[in-house]
């Protein structure tokens, strides 16, 4: 069993985090000029500080960085709306259907390691740990009015009624986690608080004594005083999602990796496209431990440059 991150590292991420996330955030809006990203809330903090960054750095680009899911996101970059889709899953074959439909072309480029966590209220002093299997039986379609109590779940559980939170529909996340855990991508019970907000689930979350929820560990690195995080057992014992037991493949099957999308068209058409992508590749390794997702070998983000010097050169007057 791998112990609980230590106080000190989350007060550590957890300061970091605050300079990385804002505290409210809209939809995003089409920009007249300059890159516009969307996507994955998972991704938004790390692409929301390289967009800061890179405006220190090179100021007078407007860069508008929001989201509304990884599945929302790529069917406005699909469409042509953005330049840039954050992503917390790969894109999948309906998704590739509607690129190729619109004439997109783009860019796959991993950016971190991140682990779905499953996180319970701070005041909950029954449960430590949950396996995949109980995972399964509490969010499968069939446990809907079925599955309601803790007891439902583990015998020896409070017979005490759940408050499920969970991650929305139009997100990486929720497919993620659907699939590894009920079987089948997008799948699950209905009958839960769903967001796209991690921050508003948070939020649910310490104000529900009976609550359980999941999301990527980054939003419990900004609340991990208010939330107690639950080791998952796939059959070898419990494990807490670390940088070591993710970067060491010991966290499954919730461990999953983070991308961005870039619209070749946007490549072609707005050299800033390339320049901001740039900054934040070779930036990242080296403030990407405030995040607490875990970042790739230094090899991965020196063949995403190379992807990217790959990519068709831009057009000056941007001209197709």
């Amino acid at each position: 069993m791998h112990v609980i991150p230590s106080p000190l590292l989350l007060i550590g991420l957890s300061l970091g985090l605050q300079l990385l996330v804002a505290p409210t955030v809209s939809a995003a809006e089409p920009a007249t000029e300059g890159l516009l990203i969307d996507g994955s809330s998972t991704v938004y903090p790390l692409t929301r500080e390289a967009m800061r960054r890179f405006q220190r750095a090179q100021p007078g680009l407007p860069i508008d960085v929001a989201f509304s899911g990884t599945s929302a996101g790529f069917r406005r970059f699909c469409s042509g709306e953005t330049d840039i889709n954050d992503a917390s899953r790969k894109i999948n074959s309906s998704e590739q259907a509607l690129c190729a439909k619109n004439g997109i072309g783009y860019r796959e480029l991993p950016l971190a390691m991140d682990a779905i966590t499953v996180v319970v209220h701070p005041s909950n002093d029954w449960a430590t740990d949950i396996t995949v299997e109980e995972l399964k039986k509490l969010w499968s379609p069939a446990a809907e009015g079925k599955v309601t109590h803790w007891s439902h779940v583990r015998a020896n559980w409070p017979d005490r009624p759940m408050k499920l939170f969970g991650r929305g529909q139009d997100s990486g996340t929720y497919d993620v986690f659907t699939r590894e855990i009920v079987g089948e991508a997008h799948r699950s019970r209905q009958d839960y608080t769903a967001s796209e907000n991690e921050e508003e689930l948070a939020t649910g979350i310490a104000a529900e004594p009976d609550a359980l929820g999941f999301f990527g560990i980054g939003a419990y690195h900004r609340h991990w005083d208010e939330l107690k995080l639950l080791a998952v057992d796939n059959g070898e014992g419990p494990v807490y999602p670390t940088l070591e037991t993710v970067g060491e493949a010991q966290y499954q099957p919730l461990t999953r990796p983070l991308f961005i999308y870039l619209s070749e068209r946007s490549l072609q058409d707005k050299p800033s496209t390339r320049a901001f992508v740039r900054h934040y590749l070779q930036g990242l390794p080296s403030w990407i431990h405030f995040t607490g997702y875990m970042p790739l070998r230094a090899e991965r983000y020196a063949q995403n440059l190379k992807a990217l010097d790959a990519a068709p050169a831009a057009n000056p007057a941007g001209a197709r």
